[in-house]
């Protein structure tokens, strides 16, 4: 063997000593001068299984002694409270946040989908049976204004009506200056109805005034448009039958647009009607819209279990086209003031969520809180935690593991301490006996039996 050989084996040695001191319990470590010699251990744990108890030493399955537990270990006011000193906290790397009162905001982004303003749809029937003798608007995707001719109808019925309008105002001319009121007033009464009548089948009023001015009954009536806006469906053509049943047209107002987005269900909380919402699509680079939320439906769609909102946009240049995809960031209101802390700094468990607050130098505290909303790595704190506290927010994973055991450690400790004073006499605690190895001389351990 070389020279180099031995020196690396005596580093390796020197290494492997001083981590085992390191990783060793404190109460395992060869005192110092300046120790307490009289600690006195109550009873010894296992230090795989805080469960599993020793009143003498003891060894696990796997060789390793037990640990010896103390009267005042693991003695605070909050059970599984912890002392750490700087020199692990920088080994393991933990640091600390202040937890300060603050508001929250977040914005959603979502993808949406144009589609029309279902209050700006119009569907378009005639009044009367007759048959399509003209069609002058005959394609849809077309632009139509107010008031525009769509089509003229032939209708027996629309004929008839006019001719009982001109005889009621041809009666009303002959009975005007009639000396009796009654009769006077029933030539007005039936020129009223029979007016009304042509107004209630949609006869335009230009086509009635054309009426009372000629005296000449026409045998095609205008359809006009209620609206101005883009059609998307025709359904009768020139020359067909049509009655009250058939869909002429069906027109839409673009003017607005409704965009649906699907919104997560962490993500409700965060989402009211009115909040601000800005829309970027491809078509439009570099652009943004700006709608409201008007609506958040009051259930969950089953196959993604999102929910959907509808959004408002306006279109006066008729840019936002039905079943186009866009971006959607929703601008969600601001919380209340709340204790905030990182969101790292949280434990959670399948029960309670936990964090660890810094009571004092090197001192730290295991704390349940109740949790609020979550936006851009900090989390609200709505009961536990007061403004101005430290919070550990790395490496609380470890002291957790540390603070579970200095708690089951405080539990067998009152477990293992008799009431009477004979107790704080300095004695060994006996040995429970076990007579089926009474001839072997072996001992019991509590929860656990080891070689002595």
């Amino acid at each position: 063997m070389n020279k180099g050989m031995l020196l690396g084996g005596a580093f390796t040695l020197a290494i492997g000593v001083g981590v085992g001191y390191y990783l060793s319990p404190k109460d395992q470590r060869p005192m110092t001068d300046n120790a307490p010699v009289d600690r006195k251990p109550i009873f010894y744990r296992s230090p795989m299984n805080p469960q599993v108890t020793s009143p003498v030493p003891a060894k696990d399955p796997t060789g390793t002694d037990y640990v010896a537990v103390y009267a005042d270990d693991g003695a605070s006011e909050v059970a599984g409270t912890g002392e750490i000193t700087p020199v692990v906290q920088t080994n393991i790397g933990l640091s600390t946040a202040t937890a300060t009162r603050g508001i929250l905001s977040r914005p959603i982004r979502t993808v949406g989908r144009v589609d029309y303003d279902e209050e700006k749809m119009f569907r378009l029937h005639p009044k009367v049976d007759g048959w399509i003798k003209e069609i002058r608007v005959d394609k849809t995707g077309q632009a139509v204004e107010a008031d525009e001719v769509l089509l003229e109808i032939y209708s027996p019925k629309l004929v008839s009506t006019q001719q009982e309008y001109l005889l009621a105002l041809q009666n009303y001319e002959s009975l005007k200056d009639n000396q009796i009121e009654d009769i006077r007033r029933g030539a007005i009464a039936l020129v009223s109805s029979s007016r009304d009548r042509l107004s209630l089948l949609d006869v335009p009023e230009h086509q009635i005034k054309a009426l009372e001015e000629s005296g000449i009954v026409r045998e095609s009536l205008h359809i006009h448009s209620p609206v101005a806006g883009t059609v998307l469906h025709i359904g009768a053509r020139q020359g067909q039958y049509v009655t009250p049943g058939s869909e002429l047209y069906q027109i839409v107002d673009l003017s607005t647009v409704w965009v649906y987005a699907d919104i997560y269900e962490y993500e409700l909380p965060w989402v009211d009607e009115g909040d601000l919402v800005e829309m970027t699509l491809t078509s439009l680079p570099g652009q943004v819209l700006t709608g409201t939320v008007s609506y958040i439906f009051p259930y969950a769609e089953s196959k993604t279990r999102t929910t959907k909102v509808r959004i408002i946009f306006e279109n006066p240049k008729m840019v936002l086209r039905p079943e186009m995809f866009a971006d959607i960031t929703i601008r969600s209101q601001n919380t209340a003031e709340v204790v905030v802390v990182p969101a790292e700094a949280i434990i959670r468990s399948g029960h309670y969520n936990q964090i660890f607050v810094m009571k004092g130098e090197g001192v730290f505290e295991p704390r349940r809180v109740e949790l609020g909303v979550e936006s851009g790595g900090k989390i609200a704190v709505l009961e536990g935690i007061q403004p101005g506290e430290e919070v550990v927010v790395s490496a609380q994973f470890l002291i957790d593991s540390e603070s579970s055991l200095r708690e089951a450690t405080a539990k067998m400790t009152q477990m293992e301490q008799p009431d009477s004073p004979e107790h704080d006499q300095d004695h060994t605690p006996e040995l429970p006996i076990d007579t089926s190895n009474a001839s072997s001389g072996e001992g019991a351990a509590t929860g656990h039996g080891g070689d002595h």
